[in-house]
């Protein structure tokens, strides 16, 4: 048996409505100025694990889009002129 545990940081799917009970604006909001993951970005990953030969074990993924700093701390980029 194989086990392997993906942690995926931000991703943008419909739990972030219910999470605020309902209010899109404010789970919108969430993600407002970064691109975060999307479900498709897991499938994949998740895909890849499940393809890897019998000899081979990825014991922990970790996957964050680029601008999530942290779990808990979104990237800031500098203002441009």
């Amino acid at each position: 048996m194989r086990l392997t545990e993906i942690a995926p940081g931000m991703v943008e799917t419909e739990f972030s409505v219910v999470r605020f009970g309902g209010d899109k604006d404010k789970a919108d909001a969430l993600y407002q100025g970064l691109t975060p993951l999307v479900a498709a970005d897991i499938a994949d990953v998740i895909g890849f694990v499940a393809s890897r030969p019998s000899h081979v074990n990825l014991d922990q993924i970790v996957i964050r889009p680029r601008d999530q700093a942290s779990a808990t701390r979104k990237f800031t980029r500098p203002e441009t002129s």
